[in-house]
């Protein structure tokens, strides 16, 4: 098992992140297609009907098969004792469905130290817990199958395969009731900026139809924002 240093970004990025849930997903997919950047991940939905946008910065953990019969720590705990306020757990286990790598306790544990969310590439359970807890969790599946004897934390707070999306830590992840999205690191300030033209647009674009003007001309592409505006 690896463990990750604790390592986070500077604190302008909690000014993304606060950006970032004045969002949604939809419209951070555009302003990833935009820029030609394919980080949404198909398939996880949340457990629970979780009203408003999730997001924060990408803390990931890596789930595989037992290796030995030995104890293990039990999966993500580590990395829910060294997350906290902005921080999104992001659970890779290749979309496994047979078991679950996330369950009530650690979610008592997760809204004790804050944590925005949970992200699964797999399967969770306690899902009626998490609600009552108004821990936000998604996930591609709720089963009753308990991780213990099956599955185990392999490493922490390194790059992951998500639904077949490459998510590293220092990256970001908006989910809502539409799906996930990952924005890199490197691209947040661009794509954000981008997203926030996209959703300014679309509202003025919505007063066009309550006014009356064609759907037709309100939703031609001419109509749309471009990176070529952006200036970028």
């Amino acid at each position: 098992m690896t463990a990750g240093n604790g390592a986070r970004p500077p604190a302008s990025a909690a000014t993304l992140v606060d950006r970032l849930r004045a969002l949604d997903s939809c419209a951070v997919s555009d302003a990833l297609d935009a820029y030609g950047l394919s980080t949404v991940a198909l398939g996880p939905a949340p457990v629970w009907p979780v009203r408003g946008v999730v997001a924060g910065r990408v803390r990931t953990v890596t789930v595989g098969a037992r290796r030995s019969g030995q104890p293990a720590g039990h999966v993500a705990a580590a990395a829910v004792d060294i997350s906290g306020p902005d921080d999104v757990l992001v659970i890779a286990n290749d979309g496994r469905l047979d078991v679950s790598c996330w369950g009530g306790i650690l979610s008592r544990a997760a809204v004790a130290r804050g944590i925005a969310g949970v992200v699964v590439d797999g399967a969770c359970r306690d899902a009626d817990e998490s609600r009552e807890l108004g821990l936000p969790v998604f996930a591609r599946a709720v089963v009753p199958v308990s991780a213990r004897g099956r599955v185990v934390q392999h490493a922490m707070d390194e790059p992951v395969l998500f639904g077949g999306v490459r998510v590293r830590p220092g990256d970001y992840v908006v989910a809502d009731g539409n799906g996930v999205v990952f924005v890199p690191g490197a691209d947040a300030h661009r794509v954000i900026g981008f997203a926030e033209r996209v959703v300014a647009r679309e509202a003025a674009m919505a007063d066009a139809v309550a006014q009356g003007r064609p759907v037709t001309e309100v939703m031609h592409d001419s109509q749309f924002p471009t990176t070529e505006e952006a200036g970028s």
